[in-house]
Formats: C-alpha cells, sequence, structure tokens
C-alpha cells in the first residue's frame, strides 16, 4: 500500500484544522476514546456543536486558547486504498518557517480558501512557497460554501483568479474542490447541495491523486549514518556502513564513488535486516560493504560511478530564514544536508524574494525572519548534491548557528 503525504495551507481561519479533522471523523480514523476526549473539551470551551474538530490538529495550549494553528501537527491514516500522513501548517505570517518545514517533504498541497473572501496575501504566499519546493499537485478547496449559499458563481470567480495567479509563478498540476469542512461537504461524501459540481470528493481526490516516484527512479543515492566497526573476535575485519537509501537503488557489484574522498569502488555486499540481499531499494536502511579499505565516515555519500552527481563547495541556493536576527552575508554557520555536515558561510544574498509576487529584489543586504532570498553558500568541505527539483533528498539541507546549535534557515539547492 503506497503512502501519500500532504499539507494544508491557507489563511488563518480558513479551516484547515476543521477539514482535517472533518476527514479523520467522517472516514472513521478517529478512536473512541479520542472522540470523548475531544467532546468534553469541546463543551468546556462552549461550542454550540457537540464536537470541535479543530481541536483534533489543534495541540498546543496556546492554540487552543487562541483558536489558531501554530506548530505544525501530524496525523496519519489509513483507508483501504492508501496512506496518508498529514501536516496541519499555521495559516499567520510570521509562521512562515513552520509551514515551510511542514511542507518540505509533501506530495500534495492543499490550499484552502475561504469562500467569501477569494484569493488573500496568504494565499499567494502559500502557493509561492509550493511553488518554490516545487510540490507536485496542488489542490485548491474553496471552503466554506455554506456561508456563500453553495453560490457556483462564487466559486467559479475563485478558480479562475487562481488559475491566473498560479500560471504566473508556474504551478502546473492544480485541482479544485468545493466544500464546507464544518457541514462536511464533498470532504468524504459527495455534497447534495451542489449539484453542479461533478467532481470527486476531498478523500476521493486524496486516494487517486497519483504520487511522484522521484524517489524511486531518480539514481542511486546513499549516506553512510553509522560505519560498524566491531573490532571483535568473531567480526575482526568486519567494515558496514549502515544508513538508508535516499532514492533508486544500489546492487552488490556495482561500480560507485565514495564522496567527499572521491574514490571508485565496488559494493561488495548489501545486509538488510541481519540477511544479505542483492539490490536495496530508496527508502531501506541497509549496511553496505565495500570492496576496498577507503575513508568513510558519517555523511559520506556512496552514488553509482558516472552518475549526474554534483560535488561542491560553492552552493546556489534558494533559504527561507528562520530565525530572530537577520541574515548577515559573511556569516558563518554549520550546513547540515541529511547526515553530512560541514563548516559554511554565507558568501552573498543575490536577491529576496518578495512572497507576494513572486519577483526577485536585488537591493537588500539582509533577511529577516520567515523571508525568503536566493544565497551563494561555501562550504568548507565538498558537498555531495542534486539540484532540488531533480532530487529532494539531496536537493535540501539546514543551517544551524554554530554557538547556539539552533536552526536558523532551511534551504533548496537550485
Amino acid at each position: 500500500m503506497d503512502l501519500l503525504r500532504f499539507f494544508t495551507a491557507g489563511n488563518v481561519d480558513d479551516g484547515k484544522s476543521t477539514l482535517i479533522g472533518r476527514l479523520l471523523f467522517d472516514s472513521d480514523s478517529i478512536s473512541t476514546d479520542i472522540i470523548e476526549t475531544l467532546t468534553r473539551q469541546s463543551k468546556t470551551k462552549g461550542e454550540d456543536t457537540d464536537l470541535d474538530l479543530a481541536l483534533l490538529t489543534d495541540g498546543l495550549r496556546a492554540e487552543r486558547e487562541q483558536g489558531i494553528t501554530i506548530d505544525v501537527a501530524y496525523k496519519y491514516f489509513t483507508t483501504e486504498k492508501r496512506k496518508f500522513i498529514i501536516a496541519d501548517t499555521p495559516g499567520h505570517a510570521q509562521y512562515t518557517r513552520n509551514m515551510f518545514t511542514g511542507a518540505s517533504t509533501a506530495d500534495l498541497a492543499i490550499i484552502l480558501i475561504d469562500a467569501r473572501n477569494g484569493l488573500t496575501d496568504q494565499t499567494k504566499r502559500h502557493s509561492i512557497i509550493s511553488a518554490i519546493l516545487g510540490i507536485p499537485h496542488i489542490l485548491v478547496v474553496v471552503n466554506k460554501m455554506d456561508l456563500v449559499n453553495y453560490d457556483e458563481g462564487v466559486y467559479s470567480q475563485i478558480c479562475n483568479d487562481y488559475e491566473t495567479f498560479s500560471a504566473k509563478i508556474g504551478l502546473k498540476k492544480v485541482s479544485y474542490i468545493p466544500a464546507s469542512a464544518l457541514a462536511g461537504d464533498n470532504v468524504v461524501k459527495p455534497s447534495t447541495k451542489m449539484d453542479w459540481y461533478n467532481g470527486s470528493s476531498l478523500l476521493q481526490f486524496l486516494e487517486e491523486c497519483p504520487i511522484s516516484t522521484e524517489e524511486i527512479t531518480s539514481e542511486g543515492r546513499f549516506q553512510v549514518q553509522y560505519v560498524i566497526r566491531p573490532q571483535t573476535t568473531d567480526l575482526h575485519d568486519y567494515r558496514g556502513y549502515a544508513g538508508s537509501v535516499l532514492s533508486g537503488s544500489l546492487e552488490v557489484g556495482q561500480l560507485v564513488n565514495v564522496y567527499p574522498a572521491d574514490r571508485e569502488t565496488r559494493i561488495q555486499r548489501i545486509e538488510k535486516n541481519g540477511a544479505d540481499v542483492k539490490l536495496a531499494h530508496a527508502h531501506e536502511a541497509v549496511i553496505i560493504h565495500l570492496e576496498d579499505d577507503l575513508d568513510v565516515s558519517r555523511g559520506s555519500t556512496i552514488v553509482p560511478a558516472n552518475s549526474n552527481a554534483n560535488v561542491d563547495k560553492l552552493l546556489e541556493t534558494t533559504i527561507c530564514w528562520m530565525d530572530n536576527k537577520p541574515l548577515q552575508p559573511g556569516q558563518k554557520l554549520i550546513f547540515q544536508q541529511n547526515s553530512f555536515t560541514t563548516k559554511a558561510a554565507v558568501k552573498s544574498l543575490s536577491g529576496k524574494i518578495d512572497i507576494h509576487s513572486f519577483e526577485t529584489s536585488d537591493d537588500d543586504t539582509n533577511l529577516s525572519l520567515n523571508e525568503f532570498g536566493n544565497v551563494t553558500i561555501k562550504t568548507a568541505d565538498d558537498v555531495t548534491f542534486d539540484a532540488f527539483h531533480t532530487n529532494r533528498k539531496t536537493g535540501a539541507f539546514i543551517l544551524i548557528n554554530e554557538n547556539t546549535n539552533n536552526t536558523v534557515a532551511a534551504g533548496v539547492i537550485r
């Protein structure tokens, strides 16, 4: 059974948490004890309804007090057709970094639009983030249709407006569903109040949405997480490199390059769950043995020989700045890509991205909290990478303040 990862985005009070709650509730994906707990909490809040579905994802005390989403809430559920991981992301502009995090691994973005308000700045902001991250599919859910009397004209106008905007920022696969999360229209069951709409419900769309096969079809990439060297009497010469296959596949006997050492060797053996296998696929945790004793440590990357992997110390990137203190060119940081880390410095800021227009301004010298920019990064050691649009696993990274150990930015390599 395959897995679909998606996130919800939209303006404050567009109904993101309620939509997820309704999806889980109507698809019978919530246990009885949780329903009972939510019912008690709903009554404590003085809700008119017996059950406030938004409480299912708004887990922080501050979220429940204010009725907003602050953190990224992950929920898991399964139907007969597919497994799902949902990231409920916040709508406030000041939590853009949280939304960026939730969107970074998604196959699908669900962007909610309040039928009464149409496109807002936050709609554009979240759509542009989806464009930067190369989200394969965008689903626009025009929510709260019950508050506009299920008017087809209102829905059509919003779809036309978003179609025009999405074309400007390069979004290609965009779908639309009219819904009411509160009333349950077109969430799990088709609505009887919008006979002018002949499309699928949200759940049906999620079950049938094509999933990107990028990680499976991309070239083989393996990054070492741990070097296993027991040096016991029974395993005196044992040397294995444990980690997960990031993308593609690797097989026994295959000629490979090991970076950053830039040495060529062959895969001698692959272990999976304590047994030898001939082939390792994307997402599988394995132990790889090489024919030659090379300088291989945590963070080393193994790729098929003659592959298109890039190896460089100078990286052209787009980042979302996540620190309260603005980014300054020349700032020294730690660059981390999966298990690989190295010292780095921001060499230059070539342009700040206007989150509303998607235009780049080159007259800015720093980035502030939640702002996006095109940045050149210089690393102390060679980085093995692919452009993010071809391989998310090796094209994404974070930047860490070496003094505080705080993550100050997340980015993609262009």
